[in-house]
């Protein structure tokens, strides 16, 4: 949350108050979203297959960043253990396509299940607070991985071949992949938006700020929590599905990894947590990093690393936190600004304050 404290006074006599949702609106913004989201789908006709592949997985690395942000950057749960739902939706569309349903036609219905699943999940993790809760998260997705590699139909340890996708030729299947992904990354930033601009986001905020207040004043706080684990499961499992269309087979152990957390991780504390802004930048500044030094080895990890501690010293609130501070640039805005405009025209337009 950033606030504005040029002015808190209460207003004067006879000046008119109003709110908006950003400092300085830009309708244009999401004309400029639009157009690039059309761009993005037209990249398979425009760019190598090297290239959309990673495409893919960036797109499959936003979706778990906002997924994520939307837990701990939001409702202030600090998961761990997101890689249950990767993993758990990855096998559900292995299932589906093994019963014979087309494999893409399996991905909603994965991220369904994964949503279904985190109910009872949800009941017992959130008897728990703060470590102990982050901790439980991960206990849970190495007990699901135990689980699965005993079903020797899901391959057991070893893995399993995705059926059902043999036939579509590979440039098509790439296609038909990407816009997926994309499609699947676009609904993860839509949903989130919305959930927070209503009145979720509302509470959500003040569980951000003060679980403790937000009780007090009659916040339904365990419901909001509740309302964000689903969402943020069924975007995990979305792009666990993603995974198995785009590598055509699963592997236990490499889904249900605690590395996909720390990607997780990593890309929203670069980024900026607590924005919606922050995922898209962190994405970007990861993908260009893996490129940049995947070929150093060892170094690769250590100069992730040091980026992250770089940024989290120098700039809490990431890379977009650091810009949006300093230009009041919102294109998502979920926060409110309150104007005090005076009727004798001083003062017109003045910010009083603004909660972001």
């Amino acid at each position: 949350m950033t606030t504005s404290t040029a002015a808190l006074d209460r207003p004067a006599t006879g000046a008119r108050v109003r709110v908006t949702r950003s400092r300085r609106p830009r309708p244009f913004l999401g004309l400029v979203a639009l157009a690039a989201v059309a761009v993005l789908a037209a990249m398979p006709a425009l760019v190598g297959a090297g290239i959309t592949a990673k495409l893919v997985d960036g797109f499959i690395l936003l979706t778990l960043a906002s997924m994520w942000n939307l837990l701990a950057g939001y409702a202030g749960l600090v998961s761990v253990g997101q890689q249950t739902f990767i993993g758990l939706g990855s096998y559900v569309v292995l299932v589906l396509a093994q019963w014979g349903l087309q494999p893409y036609l399996a991905l909603p219905l994965a991220a369904v299940v994964c949503a279904a699943l985190a109910l009872p999940v949800s009941w017992l993790l959130f008897r728990l607070r703060g470590g102990y809760f982050a901790i439980a998260t991960w206990v849970v997705a190495d007990a699901v991985l135990l689980v699965v590699s005993h079903f020797p139909s899901l391959g057991g340890g070893t893995g399993a071949i995705l059926p059902g996708i043999a036939g579509i030729a590979p440039l098509t299947r790439l296609a038909w992949t990407y816009w997926s992904a994309l499609a699947v990354a676009v609904a993860a930033l839509g949903v989130t938006y919305l959930l927070l601009r209503g009145r979720l986001g509302l509470v959500l905020t003040a569980v951000r700020d003060d679980e403790i207040g937000a009780r007090s004043v009659g916040a339904r706080v365990g419901w909001a929590k509740r309302i964000v684990f689903l969402v943020a499961a069924a975007g995990c499992g979305a792009a666990g599905g993603l995974l198995i269309l785009s590598q055509l087979n699963v592997q236990a152990p490499s889904v249900f990894s605690v590395e996909w957390s720390a990607k997780m991780i990593f890309v929203t504390i670069i980024g900026g947590i607590g924005t919606l802004e922050g995922p898209i930048v962190g994405t970007i500044v990861f993908v260009l990093l893996q490129e940049l030094l995947a070929g150093f080895g060892a170094w690769y990890f250590i100069a992730l690393g040091t980026v992250a501690v770089v940024i989290a010293l120098w700039s809490p609130r990431g890379l977009w936190g650091f810009v949006a501070d300093r230009v009041h640039l919102r294109p998502f805005p979920i926060g409110y600004w309150l104007w005090v405009d005076d009727d004798t025209g001083a003062g017109a337009g003045r910010a009083e304050k603004g909660v972001e």
